[in-house]
């Protein structure tokens, strides 16, 4: 990679770690629907202003119920769960438990493609990886802490299933771009009956500028502008190099919360994600001739 993709892949780091922290700071006045809301509706308007002014074709009608499943797998239910569940665990905590993704993906792509099967390398990485979920777990009870856990790991599945269904989009010629305004505004039609049924936003007091001011950072940094990050290191560098963001992650969402909120990793969730990032790179090694 040269060396201005490795700073957009840090600075996507730093984004996509920072929305946990923004989450964190958002529940502080607002209750997670209206959250996840304010994410997915203002990050769809942002991206509609980028698709009319760079002259960017919208997804075609025959693409929109298969958008809908990819806003609903890549936006809806992840955001939710990982809002629900740092009301229980920290950003941080969040975030470790957020880079068991590709363990999903490839789990997922093993049952539902035929020309990602899973190899005996990767097994051994999927092993390592929910062995590192077991470590942090041992000696929970299912309430609390470890139900906010498992609401993490469901998001995380939840993206590996959007990884593969979201491999007809590139097939079909739909633009990045497109595809990503495509599935927040699917995912904002999604919410928004559940948003206006169980937070009945009419009833709520306003929260402060603080939490309101992170749901705007994470529409537009770590939505809006993230995807433009995302798809820019892709199309210079690509997958490989794009895969690398899954281990940068955790350390930036670690750092913000220590920096900002003053959170820290028990030593046996250390011990996780360090068995969980030997997991992926053991996934992701590619042998060299």
């Amino acid at each position: 990679m040269r060396g201005l993709d490795w700073i957009i892949l840090w600075t996507l780091s730093l984004i996509w770690g920072g929305s946990f922290l923004f989450n964190e700071i958002a529940l502080q006045g607002l209750p997670a629907l209206t959250i996840v809301w304010g994410r997915v509706a203002l990050a769809a308007a942002i991206l509609w202003l980028v698709m009319v002014a760079t002259g960017t074709n919208a997804p075609p009608r025959r693409l929109w119920p298969p958008l809908l499943v990819m806003g609903l797998l890549n936006n809806a239910v992840p955001f939710t769960l990982f809002v629900l569940a740092q009301g229980q665990i920290t950003g941080a905590l969040a975030s470790v438990l957020n880079a068991t993704t590709p363990l999903f993906t490839v789990l997922v792509a093993h049952l539902a493609t035929t020309d990602e099967r899973l190899t005996p390398r990767k097994a051994l990485g999927v092993a390592l990886g929910f062995g590192g979920v077991l470590a942090m777990m041992a000696g929970e009870n299912l309430h609390g802490e470890a139900l906010a856990m498992l609401a993490c790991l469901g998001a995380a599945l939840s993206y590996g299933v959007a990884s593969v269904w979201g491999r007809r989009f590139r097939q079909a010629g739909l633009s990045p771009i497109a595809t990503a305004c495509g599935q927040v505004t699917s995912s904002t039609v999604l919410i928004t009956p559940l948003w206006l049924m169980l937070d009945r936003p009419w009833h709520q007091t306003w929260p402060g500028a603080e939490p309101v001011l992170a749901v705007i950072a994470l529409a537009s940094l770590c939505s809006a502008f993230a995807y433009l990050l995302f798809f820019r290191v892709l199309a210079s560098a690509g997958a490989t190099a794009i895969s690398l963001v899954t281990f940068l992650i955790p350390l930036s969402a670690a750092g913000l919360g220590w920096l900002v909120l003053g959170e820290t990793l028990a030593w046996r969730h250390l011990a996780g994600l360090a068995l969980i990032l030997s997991g992926l790179a053991l996934i992701q090694w590619r042998r060299r001739a």
